[in-house]
């Protein structure tokens, strides 16, 4: 269980990103935090995996108190971060040098079939694509199989099409041993896609604004009257936390339903 405690805080600038984030997670849970910018969605993200400790409150994974960098905690950023010097294999293999050589090598074929790089296990990054390169970051972080996997926007910078594959990738890498995936993301159509509840934040400073289950049952059938109505409530979520008045479906672009802006 990984829980979070009145979570705050407060830069030495004197900026107060956070403020008073409580919640828990189920193992195994999916959950997405959807948000503007300054709402504090990477500060927290930092918090939880011990990058940066909180000024206020604690985290808290499996009754311990995250301080630090965790073994039980792996995060996926924006861009791929790749070791240029190793091979596809020696990436998704970096983090397994504890493991005897032929299990190493067996999850990390595993994990190249998985993700669909099978034939590219010898290249080097540079010669991969950037939705190429994520898998290979996404397969990395869960090879060591954390509890928690934390994922900071690490679609963002794809088009649409390798981001609805990459999606896809992740949950069937998911669902070999269930990690907690807290997700950062500012399409609220991927929130719905994959996660059980998103948490839409406030900013100045940021604070939970309102939960909302999805209530899907997966594959998500994106087409779907049910997945539609959870895009709109998280979109009517999202103009409330900014104080904007809430449109009527109707007069909403179309476009608005993948992205809030």
């Amino acid at each position: 269980m990984l829980q979070l405690e009145g979570v705050g805080k407060t830069y030495p600038n004197n900026v107060h990103a956070l403020d008073g984030i409580s919640l828990k997670v189920s193992p195994g849970e999916i959950v997405a935090i959807v948000g503007g910018s300054g709402c504090g969605k990477s500060t927290m993200l930092r918090a939880i995996s011990g990058l940066d400790v909180a000024s206020q409150g604690r985290v808290v994974l499996d009754g311990v108190a995250v301080m630090a960098p965790h073994e039980k905690i792996g995060i996926v950023f924006q861009e791929p971060r790749l070791l240029p010097w190793l091979s596809v294999a020696g990436n998704i293999g970096f983090g397994l040098d504890h493991l005897a050589r032929a299990e190493r090598n067996a999850r990390v074929a595993e994990a190249l079939k998985r993700v669909g790089l099978a034939d590219k296990a010898s290249v080097w990054p540079r010669e991969l694509s950037g939705g190429q390169a994520q898998r290979v970051a996404i397969a990395r972080a869960l090879v060591p199989r954390p509890e928690v996997l934390l994922l900071d926007e690490p679609f963002s910078a794809l088009d649409a099409f390798t981001r609805a594959d990459l999606q896809e990738h992740l949950l069937d890498l998911w669902a070999d041993s269930r990690p907690t995936l807290i997700l950062v993301t500012h399409d609220v159509e991927e929130a719905v896609v994959l996660a059980d509840r998103v948490f839409v934040m406030q900013p100045r400073p940021g604070r939970l604004f309102e939960e909302i289950v999805t209530g899907l049952p997966r594959p998500r059938d994106r087409q779907s009257s049910r997945f539609d109505n959870v895009k709109k409530q998280v979109l009517a979520a999202l103009d409330r936390s900014m104080a904007r008045p809430v449109q009527a479906p109707e007069d909403r672009a179309p476009e608005g339903a993948a992205l809030w802006w």
